[in-house]
């Protein structure tokens, strides 16, 4: 194991030193300036789309609701790398990774609006629901099977093997240090609870996320605002420390700078998978009247995650101090800022709080592997090995250690964001063209519906026909 970790270790340092700091912030840069600040203009128009009666009622329809789907996304997003993740990040890169964080959030949002249309323009239809995804457009937008059969290999191993082994060792590590519970125990746990509603379909997932992801996360949110609240005087010197770190001379000198913008953008994008081609596996399930309309509720997911519920954890953190060189791994550093701050008993809200979040980002990632499988090859048989398969690394994660299943999401995260993002470079031009057209229409007073005649190739567009959808009566 040890000549493995060296070598994952080896990697992650090119490719996260080098390569994928260059092109996240150079392509966010981009597509914010090609949008013309989406992310930022448009924010009134995500939260109208998001609270649309339609948006949230799925009964009667194909696939599942636009809210549904961004409760999928939202599953995935929400969990370890919000609490353990942050911690992690303040632990080796200080307190300047939150600023580096909300910078790969902020351009990561138009990153995420392109890949969420782009997976709904070149959805599939099949039975009662819809598939899509990165593997989907790479090979109908950039006629290039062989590109989406690469990258669905890719997200299956990662989210539903990988990542889902860091899920797991988060709750570990959190009742291992709240309940003295054994590593063994909560495997055996979460295999039965995880296989439960693996084997219940999409539905199932999309009904567990939208419960357990918004209640979780606002309780988690105003236990964050209380800890604010108390310690209100401590505000300005928070954010007074986040900027000197992030920017400071001293860190410049003493290699600091470099730790805190590596550490935030690795668990910012992490947290909240901006441009990763994890979300439009969850986009491409919403029945939508325009592709655009899901853009920006996976852009308003951004937001959500890393503003919202990293920021929390952060101001948690550092209000509480003494994160400086504590031996404590991840979620036992969080869980020890909020004992600090409130007592004994958040400490097992935060046990059963990361639990819940990482518990439903093991169902999203799932999912993200499910759809691929039947991207590359539509066989029960391939399905039912990736659910065994997930189940062990479930266990894998619980039981093995923190450092490691750390790394191997770092390396496998890095490999996949890659791909994804030079696929949604090249096929910019075509949200252009459609964003162009939904503004188009909103100008005009109109509730948006697409037709794809608008576009001059519609070769590889399988749905989207002229009257296939309709606007709000």
């Amino acid at each position: 194991m040890g000549f493995l970790e060296g070598l994952v270790d080896s990697i992650n340092e090119v490719l996260w030193s080098y390569i994928l700091i260059i092109v996240l912030i150079g392509l966010g840069l981009y597509f914010t300036i090609r949008t013309k600040f989406i992310q930022i203009l448009n924010f009134p128009e995500m939260i109208r789309v998001l609270f649309d009666k339609r948006t949230i009622d799925a009964s009667g329809k194909k696939g599942t609701s636009s809210f549904q789907a961004f409760a999928i996304s939202a599953a995935s997003r929400v969990g370890t790398g919000n609490l353990a993740g942050v911690a992690s990040a303040i632990a080796v890169g200080g307190p300047g990774a939150i600023f580096w964080m909300w910078v790969i959030a902020l351009l990561g949002s138009a990153s995420g609006f392109v890949e969420s249309t782009l997976a709904q323009i070149y959805k599939v239809p099949e039975k009662n629901q819809y598939r899509g995804g990165p593997a989907y457009y790479m090979e109908k937008g950039l006629k290039n099977r062989w590109l989406g059969v690469v990258f669905a290999i890719t997200i299956t191993f990662t989210y539903g093997l990988v990542f889902n082994s860091v899920q797991s060792n988060t709750i570990s590590l959190a009742f291992e240090g709240q309940f003295n519970i054994s590593e063994g125990t909560i495997a055996v746990v979460l295999i039965i609870l995880t296989a439960a509603v693996i084997f219940g379909g999409i539905k199932s997932i999309a009904n567990v996320s939208q419960v357990i992801v918004p209640i979780m996360a606002i309780l988690y949110l105003a236990i964050a605002f209380y800890v604010i609240i108390i310690n209100l005087d401590a505000i300005p010197e928070i954010f007074s420390l986040i900027f000197a770190n992030a920017f400071g001379i001293k860190e410049v000198a003493g290699g600091g700078f470099g730790a805190a913008i590596m550490m935030g953008i690795k668990r910012g994008l992490f947290s909240n998978e901006a441009g990763m081609g994890s979300a439009p596996n969850a986009a491409a399930t919403a029945e939508v009247s325009h592709p655009v309309k899901q853009g920006l509720i996976q852009a308003l997911g951004v937001f959500f995650d890393t503003l919202l519920i990293c920021s929390a954890t952060g101001f948690i953190i550092l209000s509480a101090g003494g994160y400086a060189g504590s031996k404590l791994d991840g979620i036992q550093l969080t869980q020890n800022a909020i004992t600090q701050h409130i007592g004994p008993w958040a400490g097992i809200f935060v046990a059963v709080a990361i639990f819940l979040f990482a518990y439903s980002s093991i169902l999203g990632n799932y999912y993200y592997g499910e759809s691929n499988i039947g991207y590359i090859k539509n066989s029960p048989g391939w399905l039912f090995i990736y659910r065994l398969a997930v189940l062990a690394m479930v266990a894998f994660g619980a039981l093995a250690s923190f450092d490691f299943v750390w790394a191997l999401a770092d390396l496998t995260m890095a490999i996949m964001a890659l791909i994804n993002l030079y696929a949604i470079m090249k096929l910019y031009k075509i949200v252009h063209r459609v964003l162009q057209d939904y503004r188009e229409q909103r100008r005009a007073g109109k509730d948006p519906v697409f037709n794809r005649e608008i576009l001059d190739d519609t070769s590889g567009i399988e749905f989207w026909e002229p009257g296939q959808v309709k606007g709000k009566e």
